[in-house]
């Protein structure tokens, strides 16, 4: 990677300085927050794990769902081809986004597009990568959202899946206090001039991705499962950061109990 995570990360917290409209979105642009690490953790290690899992800058990319296209940013100027795909109102922002960021390295390698993914406006077999960051679990219904997801993947290419644990038992009570049982809602889409269906903060537990992905005859591949977060934001400071995520890191995969129930995100990938 010619922009290290850590690189990137400093460049984004001198533009969420310069731009208010991103400072409600990324809550860690203030050191001084006492979550300030706890959050720079979590971030950093997501994109992390999809820098460690994109495979070499010739692959083409759909970064399905890209919000404010940061992840999108992050891999066009690693020499990346990137469409970003989003339904989401931070879209109208992305171009001023840019200006920024051409500054640190060519972007006429990255698109953005306004759409719902079931309109089926991608051709088959087209990317190498897709990313789904914060995404999969507002797919509805998953069964064809995975089926398009499959059909525009090039034979061998991947899905990477940047995910809540579906199983932590926090999460799940701070949900169910939102939403309750409600996971699917209808939504008129103002841009699109319709209704749309979509999960609401559906999440999933491993077990539950594997046979969603399995039964489109996709396999997620166990080997790439990484979970993170566990400690909460008090537990972090600056003096003992990386110290932390090497111990996370540890203790899922020593503890059953401790990954399943209380860590908060979940990675994997997906193979064709």
């Amino acid at each position: 990677m010619k922009v290290s995570v850590d690189g990137f990360f400093d460049l984004l917290l001198d533009e969420i300085g310069q731009n208010k409209e991103l400072q409600g979105y990324y809550r860690f642009w203030d050191k001084k927050s006492s979550g300030f690490y706890f959050r720079k953790a979590y971030y950093c290690q997501r994109l992390q794990y999809i820098a460690d899992n994109v495979g070499d800058n010739t692959n083409l990319i759909w970064d399905c769902g890209c919000g404010y296209g940061t992840t999108a940013i992050f891999l066009a100027l690693n020499g990346y081809t990137v469409f970003g795909s989003t339904l989401e109102y931070y879209f109208e922002h992305i171009e001023n986004r840019l200006n920024y960021w051409r500054q640190f390295g060519d972007l006429s390698n990255i698109s953005f597009n306004y759409e719902n993914i079931f309109d089926d406006k991608i051709s088959a077999e087209t990317y190498n990568v897709i990313i789904a960051q914060d995404t999969l679990h507002h797919l509805e219904p998953l069964k064809e959202a995975i089926s398009i997801l499959k059909k525009v993947l090039k034979p061998n290419g991947r899905l990477i899946a940047i995910e809540e644990n579906g199983s932590n038992i926090i999460q799940n009570f701070k949900l169910f206090l939102q939403r309750g049982n409600k996971r699917i809602i209808t939504i008129y889409d103002d841009k699109l001039e319709k209704e749309i269906l979509l999960g609401n903060e559906n999440i999933k537990c491993l077990r539950q991705w594997k046979q969603a992905f399995y039964n489109q005859e996709l396999k997620l591949d166990e080997n790439s499962v990484q979970y993170v977060r566990l400690f909460p934001p008090n537990f972090i400071s600056k003096s003992n950061y990386r110290e932390i995520i090497t111990k996370e890191q540890r203790l899922w995969k020593q503890r059953k109990m401790l990954k399943n129930r209380f860590f908060f995100g979940l990675n994997f990938v997906v193979n064709n």
